[in-house]
């Protein structure tokens, strides 16, 4: 069996999965705001996707816990006053 917890397992795989159609469509998407499509459009989107997914997987591997804790702190405080009356 692993040691490794399967919240982190979980967490690993969903940054995968996370920064890689993100970098892809956003790479493609600033390749063509500044270049246009021609004969070389893959070959710079290929390459401007490689350098985001190396920079966008650490970073949400690192961030989603993050992003998670304010998304719970604002959730709370939007809905503070609508908890279910306790049972007596």
């Amino acid at each position: 069996m692993s040691r490794i917890k399967p919240a982190r397992v979980r967490q690993l795989v969903f940054g995968f999965y996370m920064s890689g159609m993100m970098s892809l469509l956003m790479s493609g998407v600033i390749t063509f705001v500044n270049t246009g499509i021609d004969s070389e459009y893959l070959s710079r989107w290929g390459a401007g996707f490689l350098v985001a997914w190396a920079v966008a997987f650490p970073l949400i591997t690192f961030i989603a816990p993050i992003a998670v804790k304010l998304t719970e702190v604002t959730l709370g405080r939007l809905y503070k006053d609508d908890k279910p009356a306790s049972v007596n």
